[in-house]
């Protein structure tokens, strides 16, 4: 009739609640809150700026009115403007500077550039030129004319040096003659020297010849005027 009568060592306890699973959960909970907002707010940023830099690179904002050269003291004004040929109406959002930079180190002149963009409307251009190592005397048509073409220590033909009171010496660049003034001369060179502006000079005796130049001293150069190639 009665149920069997418990023993004195059996106990029994309510379970409480695991405080600590609780605490975890609703943590990672904010933690997912807080890393979804960080995300959507990044998104729409992005997405903002994407619309804004869209918006002013149509806009025509920033137009580039002004170019500025640094470094080329052998190449005009006129000749860098065609060199670099940044159209009208280019931005400085739009510019392609890859584009100009490569199209300005066409010029045998040039040994490196690099393009920068200087806000609101500035792009720079920095040269970095070739010096005239010397200047070779090649003999041409039946040898019956001297023409004086400028060379630079790379081996690189920069250009045949017109007379100073020509008409086409009149557009080119004073430091040129200025240039030419002070280097040596390499004369002897044998008949049959074509030399073609930008590329790099192949005779044997006129390479000779540089790396003698290249290796006087100042004060030996300042004596010296004149390298014979074919004594080289």
């Amino acid at each position: 009739m009665f149920g069997k009568e418990k023993s004195s060592d059996e106990r029994r306890f309510r379970v409480a609640p695991d405080v600590s699973t609780e605490l975890v959960g609703e943590r990672a909970s904010s933690a997912g809150v807080l890393l979804f907002s960080a995300v959507l707010f990044v998104v729409v940023l992005a997405c903002v700026l994407g619309i804004t830099y869209a918006a002013l690179y149509f806009s025509g904002a920033f137009a580039i009115t002004s170019v500025k050269v640094n470094g080329a003291d052998h190449l005009t004004n006129d000749e860098m403007a065609i060199l670099a040929a940044v159209p009208q109406g280019t931005t400085l959002l739009n510019v392609d500077t890859s584009s100009v930079a490569n199209s300005v180190d066409r010029d045998a002149w040039v040994a490196d550039v690099s393009v920068n963009r200087i806000f609101p409307d500035t792009l720079e251009i920095n040269v970095t030129e070739r010096e005239i190592a010397a200047i070779v005397e090649v003999a041409a048509d039946n040898a019956k004319v001297t023409q004086m073409w400028a060379i630079a220590s790379d081996g690189m033909w920069l250009m045949e040096i017109p007379a100073r009171d020509s008409e086409l010496g009149a557009t080119i660049s004073p430091q040129i003659y200025e240039d030419a003034d002070r280097v040596l001369h390499i004369t002897g060179v044998p008949f049959g020297l074509t030399p073609e502006v930008g590329t790099y000079c192949a005779d044997g005796n006129v390479n000779n010849a540089l790396a003698i130049l290249d290796g006087l001293s100042t004060e030996l150069a300042d004596r010296v005027k004149t390298v014979t190639a074919t004594d080289a």
